[in-house]
Parts: C-alpha cells; sequence; structure tokens
C-alpha cells in the first residue's frame, strides 16, 4: 500500500491538469469573444496552455511506471504487450470518434465534404498520446538494454524539439497521405502535431525512468528537489529568452525550442509540487485523484458533454453560443468538475470492486455506440 501511496503525485497532477482543462473547454466554448482582450485573459490563457503539456509528460512518465519490471513480458510480446497495444488502440479509437462531423455513418457517406474530413484528420491530444505510446513500446520491446533504450527516448525527445521548426515549414500531404501528413505539424489544422508536443511525453518518460532509478538507491527526496530546482531554472530562462529584450528576429521561430523549455519548467515544478503535497498530507481531500485515475474517461466525456450534437442536433456550445460572462462560465465549469468527479468517483469504485465487469460494461459501451453509429441514419 505505502508503494502505491508514493506513486499517487501522478494520478494527482493528471487529475489537476483535468479539471482545468474542463475550464479550457468550457471558456472557449461559451465565453463573449470581447473578453479575450483583457489583460487577465491572457494571464489565464497562459496558465491554460499548461494543461496540455502536463498531460502528455505524465501520459510518459505513467507508462513507463506501468512496465516497470515487466519487460520480459514485453519483449516475449506476452499478455503485458498485448494489454498496451488495446489500451493504445483504445486510446486512438476515442481520439477520432471525437472529430466524427455526424453519429452516422450514412449521414458521413451522404454530406461529408473535403474540408470535415480534413478536420476528422487532425491530431489532437488522444492521437498525439496514442503515437506516442506506440512510439515507447515499440522501443521498449526492441531494445533490452535499459541503458540504450534510456538514452535513445532522450535523443528522440530532443531530436522532436529541435527539429520542430523545420519540420512547420513543409506540407507533408506532398509526400504522404492526409491523414498521416496531419501527425507532422499544424498545416491542415492539427492541434497537438508529433513536433513539437510528443516531446513532453517522451521527456515523462526520460523523468520516470530516472525517478525509478533514484527510488531504487533511496535518493527519491533528493532527485525531486533537483526536478524542481530544473523546472525554475527552465521556466525562468523561458521567460526572460521570449520576453521583449531579445528581438522577435530570434523569437518568432514556430515552434520555438524555448517555448517547449518554458512549460517543461512548469510541468516539473508542478510534478514536484504534487510529489510533496502527496508525501506531506497523503491522500487527505484528494477528490483530484479519482479524476486522475479515470482520465481517458473524463477527458472524453466532458468533450461529448459539450461538443457532441445530442439535443435535437444541437450541442451545447451552439445552443448557447458565445454568450456567456466570466461568472457564468465559472459556474458551468464548477458544475461540470463536480460531475466529472462524481463519475470518477463511482467508476473508479465499480472498476476496484468488479474489475472482470468493468472491462464487459467498456466493451459492451463501445460496441453500442458502434452498431448505432452503423444503424443511425440522419444525426
Amino acid at each position: 500500500m505505502a508503494e502505491k501511496t508514493r506513486l499517487l503525485f501522478i494520478d494527482l497532477l493528471r487529475g489537476w491538469a483535468l479539471l482545468i482543462m474542463i475550464e479550457v473547454h468550457v471558456f472557449n466554448a461559451f465565453m463573449i469573444p470581447s473578453l479575450r482582450e483583457t489583460h487577465w485573459f491572457s494571464v489565464l490563457n497562459f496558465i491554460n496552455g499548461l494543461v496540455a503539456p502536463s498531460f502528455l509528460f505524465i501520459s510518459g512518465f505513467a507508462f513507463i511506471i506501468s512496465t516497470q519490471n515487466k519487460h520480459d513480458e514485453l519483449f516475449k510480446f506476452g499478455s503485458l504487450f498485448w494489454k498496451k497495444v488495446m489500451r493504445i488502440g483504445l486510446i486512438f479509437f476515442l481520439g477520432y470518434s471525437l472529430h466524427l462531423p455526424f453519429f452516422s455513418l450514412a449521414k458521413i457517406i451522404r454530406e461529408v465534404t473535403p474540408q470535415l474530413w480534413t478536420s476528422f484528420y487532425n491530431v489532437d491530444i488522444l492521437q498525439n498520446i496514442g503515437a506516442g505510446l506506440l512510439f515507447i513500446l515499440l522501443a521498449r520491446v526492441f531494445i533490452k538494454s535499459n541503458k540504450v533504450f534510456f538514452y535513445f527516448i532522450l535523443i528522440s525527445c530532443a531530436v522532436f524539439i529541435f527539429v520542430s521548426p523545420f519540420i512547420w515549414e513543409h506540407d507533408f500531404a506532398q509526400y504522404f497521405p492526409l491523414p498521416i501528413a496531419c501527425y507532422f505539424n499544424s498545416v491542415y489544422g492539427s492541434f497537438f502535431p508529433l513536433f513539437p508536443w510528443i516531446g513532453f511525453l517522451l521527456a515523462g518518460a526520460v523523468c520516470s525512468i530516472l525517478y525509478l532509478n533514484a527510488r531504487e538507491i533511496n535518493n527519491e527526496k533528493n532527485f525531486i528537489i533537483q526536478v524542481a530546482a530544473l523546472g525554475l531554472i527552465l521556466l525562468a530562462a523561458g521567460h526572460f529568452y521570449l520576453s521583449p529584450l531579445f528581438p522577435k528576429t530570434y523569437t518568432a521561430t514556430r515552434p520555438h525550442p524555448m517555448f517547449f523549455f518554458q512549460r517543461l519548467g512548469y510541468v516539473l515544478l508542478f510534478l514536484s509540487l504534487c510529489w510533496y503535497f502527496i508525501t506531506k498530507f497523503g491522500t487527505k481531500g484528494t477528490l483530484v485523484i479519482d479524476v486522475g485515475r479515470e482520465s481517458l474517461l473524463i477527458y472524453y466525456l466532458h468533450l461529448q458533454i459539450i461538443y457532441r450534437k445530442f439535443l435535437n442536433g444541437k450541442s451545447f456550445d451552439s445552443i448557447v453560443g458565445a454568450t456567456y460572462g466570466v461568472w457564468e462560465c465559472l459556474i458551468y465549469t464548477l458544475m461540470l468538475i463536480i460531475l466529472m468527479i462524481i463519475v470518477a468517483k463511482i467508476w473508479g469504485g465499480f472498476k476496484r470492486k468488479y474489475k472482470k465487469g468493468a472491462r464487459y460494461v467498456t466493451v459492451s459501451v463501445i460496441s453500442i455506440a458502434i452498431i448505432l453509429f452503423l444503424l443511425i441514419q440522419n444525426y
């Protein structure tokens, strides 16, 4: 039990990232556009911009933890390997299902346009996570040496960061089918292409490996202190470099490597603070952990509530429109957060008590959704 408790800081950080992500999506969907010009929104927007890096980082961190001391099973393509493959497949499936223009195959065939297909192919956070975890899984399967594996992930992370500005200058649809080209950059509207965003996930994997090594020699506390110090250095350096002190010719590069390191600095600091909180206070008052444990469900569900067209062909965001002020957005955010916490608590408890039953429920829900998607003619 103590061993598991020491790793609750991972779920705590992921839970907070998800709750702030709910706020991001509510404000983006419902807030009056003119409020985006205010000073306070620029601050909020920066804070909101730390959510995706945190979510990606912790996904890579947690994946390494989940395969700790189980390398032989991966090398032999055992049950753990196929369990991970199925999980990654589910992430891809849910990611693309969120981009479906209509919940009806027949309607898609009748009414879909090239623009809607492009939107469907766009790479969002789930597709990025799926691709990143698949990359790490395959690397772990084919690289048996722990040392070589670590340096491969570290070098890969650096490549994705520093090559990204050059990758963003090209239209990869000239070389690959559009669904693949969307993974490289934002030319066709991808919010989270692999360059540079997968770098956060790989950085999480690197940090996780170092964390496990430090824990093995009882150096966990010193390691977390070093992580916090590095985080402060990176975020301070990022703010300094991206400030008006430097000419825009230096800072205008997109995506700038310093953009990455500045946000990575914040993520490392958040990780350290979550570790400290769990170490100091345990699980008292941390309902957020339940959200972190059920991250995939909460991420998918809150987006469905906001954007899915289930109210007579309309979604909440299309009904409300961008008409809410700050207090209305805050109230709606709070209501959605409370609902997601309740869902996470109930579903998490059910999974722990009826593990096999939870699998049946998951498979049944997905199967029913697919059948409805195939049968419904107009939705």
